[in-house]
């Protein structure tokens, strides 16, 4: 028998015999050499001297907010020093008064436990807090006296092992305390929202309650229950001497701001499931338990912004679409007990989602509407509350939008007493807002609801730019000698059958309107698609299709035919945002950056982005191109089709394009201020027309608007300082070398063009009407500057 094993058996020998009487001290010698023969076939718990527990990944913004936790177990691994004395006492008077002083087995406490429990309502425990870390760590859930006897065993193993610094530091990591969290600094997280360090002694008291029972003292679903806990508790630490009367009396009146679930998400979702992604694929398997810590760059602040803008966007819109009907209907059986069971059960198969709360339908008529929560609370919906329903409460209406007792509908609180009824959105959205100068990602929501789309718009999505695509095109035509005041006719164009090898094809402009002649800013401005037609031609479609790929489109997506002009196209939001980012930062190109630090859980740094320097190796554009663009852009959100970007916001450092694709699939509104750029996209899934009057300046823009109000609070006006090769004449800028009467002077001026407007309603309200695909029209590279423009 190995020396700690004859200690071992000697040290129970001592007390069992001092509790035993002298009849049976002979067994309980028996008893304890059997023991100590057994001590040999312990699991080695030498590895507990370096405690590594499972450690979840965690996401967190760029000031270290936590947004995401992946893993099986929620834990944040603290040192016994880090772990404050409140929380430390508050366990030990409810759990193990006399830690510091037994030797892993409370005799005292068992005697006092088992008295206690005679009789008395309330039952104590007599496992101690170092029996509780070998049933945790080593030990599996059966309850028999083998496992029992094998815990004391451990327990006594443990002690001889380990300090008791050490045991308590594994025991306040290692306890699970309910909604996935491991430990009391994840639980004080959990439950509260803050560090453990900053926890009062009411909270203290709250969380040691957890052990016992995480989900009967659990202060969200069990309230009264933990309260009762909590109570007994403060009793608890007072009369062990850890708190005085006064400390005792103001804890008990203490209100706790317990945190729902929902509470304090910076709904980062979509960002945090790219971290993930990556995380895997670096670590494998082993990035959900190593505790590694990942650093993004998404600013709280600006996220919420961004979610917020985004989900107000899509309400909107959903607030102008048809009633579509309850999401389920339900039998409400006549027994007020399995009514309220059928209701729960119905509200929960429907959770809320954000402020689009499910309820259930009690009574319905063309004035009133009475439905109920899970609170059991009935309320009314009266009014205009009504109005986005009106046709599920017509006598005309179908059997599956007819609003009628038991079905399940969306809610939306407007007022302390006041409700209206909503549906939820089948449109989705996008959003990202990056750092035009580092590429660092401010802000990204990748759809409307991450629980019922997990799509990510922002990367994954594939679709047409429209106008919000010419731009680019237009800064390729500033190489070809095109100013802002070279006159383009906006005239008709036609390309028959012959033209194309297929269908005929007649582009038109969203307005249906043609004005003639017009200088290269209107035209912009004004988002004309046949200025946009004949800049193309100019350009040359090969060479246009070189030229965009310079901003990080691919090239084998935007096909080199005249429809690149009307962006035809295939984009995501990112490659957006990252395109106009050239524009931003005076012509570099810099890729989007999400992930900016990555450390283990001891602070042990595995991965730093370095920030991108602006030098030439990045250029892509000349700066004076981006300068040029920028005046163009900022006339868009002055007067042209964002002009309410400047009039609403209050700023004249707003630059962007509107877009909109054929049949008003695709709704855009890409943008910038010098320190933030920023895309929002709008459309189905499924594309599908948005509506014959939806346009990205009526559905994207204001989305835009909403994160940039956040955004650029604090943000000065800023302006971009002429480069060099530039010159400003009459309040224009040109290159230096297409000065007026350089330059191009125009193009298409002799293509005739009607003086009456064409009737919009004949176009479908479309801003961009393209070729048909399979037949698309080629450009003639070949074609020189003098071929194409006629003064």
């Amino acid at each position: 028998m190995d020396h700690p094993a004859l200690w071992m058996g000697i040290r129970l020998v001592v007390g069992l015999a001092g509790l035993a009487a002298a009849g049976v001290a002979g067994l309980l010698i028996v008893i304890a050499i059997a023991l100590a023969m057994a001590y040999p076939n312990l699991p080695d718990v030498t590895s507990l001297a370096d405690y590594r527990p499972k450690l979840p990944l965690r996401v967190l913004s760029a000031d270290g907010q936590l947004i995401e936790e992946f893993g099986e177990e929620r834990r944040n691994l603290l040192t016994i020093k880090e772990i404050p004395d409140v929380m430390i006492n508050a366990v030990l008077a409810i759990e193990d008064t006399r830690f510091f002083e037994h030797s892993g087995v409370d005799y005292r406490g068992m005697v006092r436990a088992g008295l206690a429990n005679l009789g008395r309502a309330k039952s104590q425990g007599a496992s101690t807090i170092t029996m509780q870390v070998a049933r945790n760590v080593y030990l599996s859930a059966e309850k028999s006296y083998t496992r029992k006897i094998y815990e004391v065993l451990l327990t006594f193993k443990l002690e001889h092992m380990l300090t008791k610094e050490q045991i308590l530091e594994i025991y306040m990591n290692q306890i699970f305390l309910g909604q996935r969290a491991y430990g009391f600094s994840a639980a004080s997280q959990t439950y509260f929202g803050k560090q453990l360090k900053d926890v009062t002694i009411a909270e203290a008291a709250m969380l040691a309650g957890l052990p016992q029972a995480p989900s009967a003292y659990n202060p969200i679903s069990n309230p009264k229950r933990s309260r009762a806990r909590q109570l007994h508790i403060i009793d608890r630490m007072e009369q062990n001497g850890f708190i005085n009367a006064a400390e005792a009396m103001q804890a008990k009146e203490e209100k706790l701001a317990i945190r729902r679930l929902s509470q304090g998400r910076i709904h980062a979702e979509f960002a945090a499931e790219m971290v993930r992604q990556a995380m895997v694929a670096q670590y494998g398997d082993e990035a959900y338990t190593r505790g590694l810590i990942v650093t993004t760059t998404l600013r709280v602040d600006e996220q919420l912004a961004a979610y917020k803008a985004v989900r107000q966007g899509v309400l909107d819109y959903e607030s102008r679409q048809i009633y579509r009907g309850p999401e389920l209907f339900i039998d409400l059986p006549n027994d007020p007990a399995a009514r309220d069971d059928a209701i729960d059960n119905a509200l929960n198969e429907r959770p809320d989602n954000g402020d689009l709360l499910s309820a259930v339908v009690l009574e319905a008529s063309p004035r009133k509407v009475v439905a109920v929560r899970q609170d059991g609370e009935p309320f009314e919906i009266t009014g205009d509350g009504l109005r986005p329903a009106r046709s599920g409460l017509s006598e005309k209406a179908g059997p599956n939008i007819k609003l009628r007792p038991g079905a399940v509908v969306r809610v939306i609180k407007t007022g302390d007493k006041s409700w209206r009824i909503t549906q939820l959105p089948e449109v989705e959205a996008a959003f990202v807002a990056l750092d035009p100068r580092t590429g660092a990602i401010r802000a990204l929501v990748g759809g409307f609801d991450f629980r019922k789309n997990k799509f990510n718009h922002v990367t994954q999505a594939w679709r047409q730019p429209g106008s919000s695509f010419k731009p680019f095109i237009y800064s390729a035509a500033l190489e070809k000698g095109v100013s802002p005041m070279t006159v383009v006719n906006d005239a008709p164009l036609f390309y028959s059958a012959s033209d194309t090898g297929g269908k005929p094809w007649e582009p038109k402009n969203y307005d249906g309107q043609f004005e003639g002649p017009m200088s290269v800013r209107r035209a912009l401005a004004k988002s004309k698609n046949m200025v946009s037609i004949r800049i193309l031609q100019l350009v040359g479609t090969q060479s246009a299709q070189s030229w965009v790929a310079r901003f990080g489109f691919d090239a084998d997506k935007h096909p080199p035919y005249l429809t690149m002009a009307l962006g035809a196209g295939a984009v995501t939001p990112m490659q957006m945002a990252s395109g106009y980012a050239v524009f931003a930062n005076g012509g570099y190109r810099v890729p989007p950056t999400l992930i900016s630090r990555v450390t283990d859980h001891r602070g042990k740094v595995l991965f730093e982005a370095t920030p991108p320097e602006l030098n030439d190796s990045r250029r892509v554009i000349d700066e004076r191109n981006a300068f040029v663009m920028n005046s163009l852009l900022q006339e868009i959100t002055r007067t042209g089709t964002a002009a309410r970007a400047q009039s609403s916001l209050g700023r004249p450092d707003l630059y962007g394009k509107t877009g909109t694709t054929n049949d008003a699939v695709d709704a855009w509104f890409v943008g910038f201020q010098p320190s933030v750029v920023a895309a929002t996209w709008v459309g189905y899934d499924t594309p599908r027309n948005l509506g014959s009057r939806e346009t990205g300046g009526g559905l994207s823009l204001p989305i835009w608007m909403s994160y940039m109000s956040q955004a650029l609070k604090s943000e000065p006006v800023a302006t971009y300082k002429p480069p060099r090769g530039v010159i400003s004449v009459g309040g224009e800028w040109y290159y230096e070398e297409y000065g007026p009467g350089n330059s191009v002077h125009g193009i298409g001026l002799d293509d005739p063009w009607p003086g009456q407007a064409l009737d919009p309603a004949l176009l479908g309200g479309a801003e961009a009407t393209y070729p048909p695909p399979s037949e698309p029209i080629r450009s003639d590279d070949r074609r020189s500057i003098l071929d194409l423009f006629r003064n």
